[in-house]
């Protein structure tokens, strides 16, 4: 189940792995050697799961993905949205970790707010898997209860898009750094890699000084992204944003101001963000692989359940890949079939 590096920046890598994580793990299910997948054999599952918020359309996906593939698994999936509050989380979590779980997949709105119940469930032997941002910091992560982690390269990600900007505008100009929440683990991923290639580029200036949090918010980032746009009379190059929903509600900001001609690029990569890509409106996105990322964390916790396994066999970690998708990258189409609700594959 473990992905390379290398396998994460090539697009071939990735379909590979994709399914190689996804689809055969599924069709072998945990049937036992010999015997076929889904006779009928195994024990119904139940699990807890929630990520930071379904007001985001990554977030709406990963539950989608998560009921689809736990009806194919037999796990009855119980969701628990974290509504992008920390307390909010913490506090839906505190009332469950007493429930009737097999294993719990979460991804924390804010790392470290959901320690006390996830050392709870560990307790009661019940397996925790993060997706997608650390619960807890790595080195602690079997001492508080977490099994494994999924999760993208994050500052992968966030060099990928920039990089592709940079190269875009030029490597000189005005650019617009919009970020996501800035105690979420991913966010902080995205901002180094957006810095270690700005690095490169000492003849770019980023309008504020720097990252503009905006907690995922899509006004939040729309009220921001104005407020720069009236700090320059000449037009600004281009915008790197954490999402895409954030990037795809800002982009009607720039019709009729000197700004047009902006290139914009994001991360994530779903269904919207791909085909804001194929109508020219969002120059490029890096997919964060969200169906990838609740399948395989789902498909994890059965495989531990069923096959009784030991929490020292599974890899503490598992990086899934993720591309660059633009207009010129060669796997737009490919991307928005494997993305496409009904199939729930990246």
């Amino acid at each position: 189940m473990g992905y390379s590096e290398t396998a994460a920046s090539s697009r071939r890598g990735f379909l590979q792995a994709a399914a190689g994580a996804g689809l055969t793990a599924l069709v072998a299910g945990c049937a036992p050697q010999g015997r076929a997948a889904g006779d009928g054999n195994r024990k119904p599952l139940r699990a807890a799961m929630g990520n930071a918020g379904l007001q985001s359309t990554w977030c709406k996906l990963g539950k989608d993905t998560a009921e689809l593939w736990g009806d194919l698994l037999g796990v009855e999936i119980v969701w628990f949205d974290g509504e992008f509050d920390p307390q909010k989380q913490r506090n839906k979590l505190d009332l469950i970790v007493d429930g009737d779980w097999d294993f719990c997949c979460f991804q924390a709105v804010q790392i470290d707010s959901l320690e006390e119940p996830v050392r709870q469930l560990k307790k009661r032997g019940i397996p925790v898997i993060s997706m997608d941002t650390m619960l807890v910091a790595k080195e602690r992560m079997r001492d508080v209860g977490v099994w494994c982690e999924v999760t993208p390269n994050q500052v992968f990600m966030g060099e990928s898009s920039t990089r592709y900007l940079m190269q875009k505008i030029g490597g000189r100009g005005k650019v617009i750094h919009i970020g996501g929440l800035s105690a979420h683990s991913g966010a902080l991923g995205r901002r180094e890699g957006f810095e270690n290639v700005l690095a490169q580029y000492p003849d770019v200036q980023v309008l504020g000084g720097g990252v503009r949090w905006c907690d995922w918010e899509k006004q939040m980032a729309r009220d921001t992204f104005e407020s720069l746009l009236d700090q320059s009379q000449e037009p600004i190059a281009g915008a790197f944003f954490h999402s895409d929903d954030m990037a795809l509600a800002c982009l009607p900001a720039l019709e009729g101001t000197p700004h047009a001609k902006m290139v914009v690029t994001a991360v994530d990569g779903q269904k919207e963000g791909l085909a804001a890509i194929r109508e020219g409106k969002l120059a490029a996105t890096t997919v964060n692989p969200v169906c990838l990322i609740h399948m395989t964390a789902l498909s994890l916790g059965q495989f531990i359940v069923r096959n009784d396994e030991q929490v020292d066999n599974v890899p503490l970690e598992i990086v899934t890949p993720g591309p660059l998708v633009s207009r010129e990258s060669g796997n737009l189409e490919a991307m928005l079939y494997l993305a496409d609700p009904r199939h729930c594959l990246v």
